[in-house]
């Protein structure tokens, strides 16, 4: 008597948001829109354990550009060194064009997906959402 196979349920694909310093629309909604369950959280150091618990499909972190760090550039290198050990986990940076030049060191030494300046484009940030199934972690987009 052959056996029916069930079927696996569909993959929920999970978002990390990372708002420290905000000041853009919450995008919440957008991203449930795209089929992504949110884990909102508003610190790097909070996102790491959210991070390592679900194991997201793409985060979505904010690039904040810190000059008095002594051994790094910014809130993410802590973050992105974890993500370069999870090849399923896409990162997408939101930044401010008035620090591109520093954003582009840290974009040289980590994969980053994909990145958007600020003001954030809701269309441009709906593309990028539909392409996370579509193209390889490891893969980074220029501006």
């Amino acid at each position: 008597m052959p056996i029916d196979r069930i079927p696996d349920p569909p993959h929920e694909r999970k978002l990390v948001a990372i708002i420290e310093l905000g000041g853009y629309p919450n995008f919440t909604s957008l991203y449930k829109k795209a089929g992504f369950s949110v884990t909102a959280v508003n610190s790097v150091r909070k996102a790491l354990g959210a991070i390592r618990q679900s194991a997201p499909d793409l985060i979505i972190a904010e690039f904040n550009f810190q000059s008095e760090f002594r051994d790094r550039t910014s809130n993410l290198e802590s973050l992105l060194a974890v993500t370069q050990r999870m090849p399923q986990t896409k990162v997408n940076v939101f930044y401010d064009a008035e620090h591109t030049h520093q954003f582009a060191k840290l974009r040289g030494r980590f994969a980053i997906f994909d990145a958007l300046a600020y003001p954030i484009d809701p269309a441009r940030l709906s593309e990028i959402l539909r392409r996370t199934d579509a193209e390889p972690a490891g893969q980074t987009r220029q501006d």
